[in-house]
């Protein structure tokens, strides 16, 4: 079974039918229900504090968005070495989480771009194991994974939306938003991580497996590219990736600047997880056997242009709508890119092909977008401070139609995936 964050390949042993148990589920998809709540809890609307209440630059906070996917990048190297030979899995996420509640902590009551930067990165470095590592100890206690995964895994986007209602409830309540001197939402996360560090401590054992491959496994799928349709398959990933920032980062800032509520910035962000939900269980694998994954993907790529393009129009209902395409294009193009990929690699290879992708999209790709996005921001910014939001956003809105008319002319790898692939 493939571990589809960071391609850690994990080898079920022949489980109890109790491993399916209500109460196992139940354990497993609290901890997706935590694990996502920690991370939507801060990065749909930190971009606004750090922006305009600390007064960061366009670069800067591209940096401290950009810890997080340096995290990514040396996370095979850091929870995959521990869990595979050191510790069990779930111990080391009880730990990761409580040491990364206090890096959050100390990052929340940073107002110095420096010490904050530091902080982040190295709460980064605890955080970013765990991404693979809660999929890898569910693929390991499951006894039949591919149905009861995604079962699962949607109760991570649910925790991601709930988060999102939690800091809306909290500054409409107490107003936490108007804090100069701490972040509210780094401190919320701080809590959340907490619970969950605690939490883990009642996951089920799951033993370090000491037959691991070598982080850097996944070289061993670099033969992939020599396929061309595979090569320019992962070279349009890497750049769509980058544009995926465009998103993250300014959105918080640009939604107030267009009248929306600090305090309820976050809540009004999770359309676009709520819209990700409805395409995952009723559209995406009707879509794929349909269609196929050629089409599906470019339908994802098509969907984040047209979002930009509802962001220029100046008025506030339009630019809320459009968030739910974010929920489309993600779906559409990230889901059924590792769709691809699995039909693509081989048995003995299939780990290795996801961890490539994932290297060069959710770490290289993430960062050096977060950066790219950091710098518009300042570009794009008037000697006053005002950001010409229209013109942002026609950059990411240029990037993401050429990638699409690249897929349609350079990508003809129309495979076509099965009932039982597109609905696992």
């Amino acid at each position: 079974m493939n571990d589809s964050t960071n391609g850690i390949e994990t080898t079920a042993p022949v489980l109890p039918t109790s491993c399916g148990s209500p109460l196992l589920m139940f354990r497993l998809s609290l901890m997706m229900f935590l694990q996502y709540a920690i991370w939507g809890a801060w990065t749909t609307a930190l971009g606004a504090h750090l922006l305009d209440t600390l007064g960061f630059s366009g670069k800067q906070t591209g940096l401290i968005y950009g810890c997080l996917w340096l995290g990514c990048m040396i996370a095979p190297f850091i929870g995959g070495q521990f869990a595979d030979r050191l510790m069990p899995t779930q111990v080391f996420l009880a730990l990761a989480h409580l040491i990364g509640a206090v890096f959050l902590y100390l990052t929340a009551v940073q107002t110095e771009f420096g010490a904050m930067w530091v902080w982040m990165f190295l709460y980064s470095l605890c955080y970013a194991p765990t991404l693979a590592l809660t999929n890898s100890i569910c693929f390991h206690n499951l006894h039949d994974p591919e149905r009861q995964f995604g079962k699962i895994r949607l109760w991570g986007t649910t925790g991601w939306i709930v988060a999102g209602l939690m800091v809306w409830l909290i500054r409409r309540t107490w107003h936490t938003e108007l804090w100069a001197d701490k972040s509210d939402l780094l401190l919320i996360a701080a809590a959340v991580s907490v619970v969950m560090g605690v939490f883990c401590f009642a996951l089920p054992h799951t033993p370090p497996r000491r037959q691991s491959k070598h982080p850097l496994a996944f070289l061993e799928a670099v033969a992939l590219l020599k396929d061309k349709n595979f090569l320019v398959f992962m070279l349009i990933s890497f750049v769509v990736t980058t544009e995926l920032q465009f998103y993250y980062v300014p959105t918080a800032p640009f939604l107030i600047d267009r009248g929306a509520g600090a305090e309820a910035i976050t809540a009004i962000k999770t359309a676009a997880q709520l819209a990700e939900i409805a395409v995952l269980l009723w559209l995406l694998h009707r879509s794929l056997n349909r269609f196929g994954v050629r089409k599906t993907m470019i339908i994802g790529v098509l969907a984040w242009p047209l979002r930009y393009l509802l962001f220029t129009i100046p008025y506030l209902p339009i630019n809320v709508a459009s968030l739910t395409l974010h929920g489309f294009g993600y779906a559409f193009f990230f889901v059924a890119s590792q769709i691809y990929v699995n039909m693509k690699a081989q048995d003995d290879m299939r780990a290795s092909a996801q961890a490539l992708l994932t290297f060069f999209t959710l770490g290289i790709g993430n960062f050096l977008g977060t950066q790219f996005t950091g710098w518009c921001l300042d570009f794009f910014s008037t000697d006053a401070g005002e950001q010409r939001w229209s013109t942002f956003f026609m950059v990411p809105t240029a990037i993401c139609i050429a990638c699409a008319l690249a897929f349609v002319l350079f990508f003809h790898d129309d495979v076509k995936v099965t009932q039982e692939m597109s609905t696992a």
